[in-house]
């Protein structure tokens, strides 16, 4: 299980972050108060505050290739 809190700085970035997220096969939620919210759906991720820090939990070790796609977002 790998959790942590990620934030974007505009549209074309939660567009990169989706797609990033699609390319795996575990499940990944990102956490914003009493929502969760998958990360694989960009209406999802687009209901969410963009600029607000968002928790996210990834069912992977954190030794996996998608930790470090994800880093440009990581807070």
């Amino acid at each position: 299980m790998y959790s942590t809190t990620v934030t974007w700085s505009s549209i074309e970035d939660v567009k990169k972050f989706v797609d990033i997220a699609n390319k795996y096969m575990f499940d990944i939620d990102l956490c914003l108060g009493r929502y969760v919210i998958n990360a694989k759906s960009i209406m999802g991720v687009f209901s969410l505050e963009l600029k607000e820090k968002i928790s996210l939990v990834a069912d992977c070790p954190k030794d996996s290739p998608f930790v470090q796609d994800i880093q440009v977002f990581v807070v």
